[in-house]
């Protein structure tokens, strides 16, 4: 059973009952969060195995014969000591969300928010995704037996993506534009036929999935906090759900600390890092945003002022990250460390070799970068692999072996 816990409007601090199935305050409209009355106390999960629901005492579904579970979380803490001694750094390491049972970190909030509609009694359930969070809830739907449907923006989806969501059974609708423009037909969707139950990050149940990454991240670390924590922000829903993460173990005692949040962003895509460079407490949406990084590749993220309350209270930044540096970190981070991760992910290393140099993160601090899904999520980054004559030699040729030692 979890600790008590009730839902809270995040900017007029209304509140509201633990089984409200609103995904905005009544009264102003803002975004709702689970919030737990914690209180220092033994932890009581620390001989259980590495998991989201490890932390069951942490996550708001009442009724454990509803929950619904791949197997999700548990996901590597990679040192990281040849990409580290590039960007100069003695402690990296690369949090690999790719692990989990979809590819990506989606199914950390995507099994908490399906047991919690399953206890509501919803059956029916919808998202607008640009790829990993329609596969992971096609998946977990599947699993539950509950009917999926998915809104996707025509043409935008990664092929590996799309196929997950097939292979699960999920009803695919596409709309001609961007995310956001599939974001308004869900919301739409739910608001006239409350048969349906919103799955993306307005949901504040599935925002309580994913911030088990940060209590991972800290007992893996044995306690210790990162002094900065680098991730990719699309809707913004991982970056805010981690920050609330940590303040609950540092609020309980776990740990002491608290990381500083640095946010990554595509160039074509980055209305939340533009707002922090120029220290606005607005954001201003991007009109047809453009990156290869499809998972970030959003342009009006719904949990804009969460980002930028985490960043801030961090005393964090926000960088953006072209497209070009985004395919070399991605190659980068496979060929030193054997860590293969789609575009969206290797922002986070494009935009941590920034800061680096850029002086804004010590050669001894404790870094951590969370890669947010698995490379074969997103194959047609093929077409952007250089070209080289060692991919393609004939054994055939009498001089094949000298030819092949010369290109090591």
């Amino acid at each position: 059973m979890p600790w008590p816990y009730r839902l809270q409007c995040f900017d007029c601090h209304t509140q509201f009952p633990a089984q409200t199935t609103n995904y905005r305050c009544e009264k102003c409209g803002g975004l709702l969060e689970v919030t737990f009355r914690i209180s220092r106390r033994k932890v009581p999960w620390t001989k259980r195995g590495l998991s989201v629901w490890r932390y069951r005492e942490l996550l708001p579904v009442d009724n454990d014969r509803f929950i619904t579970t791949l197997a999700e979380g548990g996901t590597g803490l990679l040192h990281c000591p040849r990409l580290g001694r590039e960007l100069g750094l003695k402690r990296l390491y690369v949090k690999n969300e790719g692990e989990n049972p979809t590819g990506s970190f989606k199914d950390r909030g995507m099994t908490v928010a399906l047991s919690k509609a399953r206890e509501l009694g919803k059956r029916k359930v919808v998202c607008a995704s640009t790829g990993n969070t329609a596969a992971s809830l096609a998946a977990y739907s599947a699993r539950a037996g509950l009917k999926c449907v998915v809104i996707v923006p025509e043409g935008k989806v990664a092929a590996g993506k799309m196929l997950q969501v097939v292979i699960h059974g999920a009803r695919i609708f596409q709309v001609r534009g961007d995310f956001d423009e599939a974001m308004r037909a869900v919301v739409t969707l739910t608001e006239h036929r409350k048969g349906f139950y919103l799955m993306n990050s307005l949901n504040p149940f599935r925002l309580e999935g994913q911030k088990t990454l940060a209590y991972e991240v800290c007992d893996q670390l044995d306690g210790e906090v990162p002094d900065s924590l680098v991730l990719p922000v699309g809707n913004g829903g991982n970056i805010s759900a981690m920050w609330k993460g940590f303040g609950e173990f540092q609020t309980l005692g776990v740990t002491k600390a608290r990381p500083r949040m640095i946010g990554v962003q595509a160039e074509g895509a980055a209305p939340i890092a533009k707002a922090v460079k120029r220290k606005q407490d607005r954001i201003e949406p991007v009109t047809n945003p453009r990156t290869i990084a499809s998972a970030i590749r959003i342009g009006s993220p719904v949990n804009w002022m969460k980002v930028l309350h985490a960043i801030n209270e961090s005393h964090g930044t926000a960088e953006t990250v072209s497209d070009k540096e985004i395919l070399e970190a991605q190659r980068n981070l496979a060929s030193k460390e054997g860590i293969f991760v789609e575009p969206a992910s290797a922002a986070s290393i494009a935009g941590l070799r920034k800061n680096r140099e850029a002086g804004k993160i010590d050669r001894s601090d404790l870094v951590v970068c969370v890669t947010t899904g698995h490379g074969l999520k997103d194959p047609s980054v093929v077409d952007y692999l250089p070209k080289h004559e060692g991919y393609t030699l004939k054994i055939t040729r009498p001089d094949w072996i000298g030819r092949l030692e010369r290109t090591l």
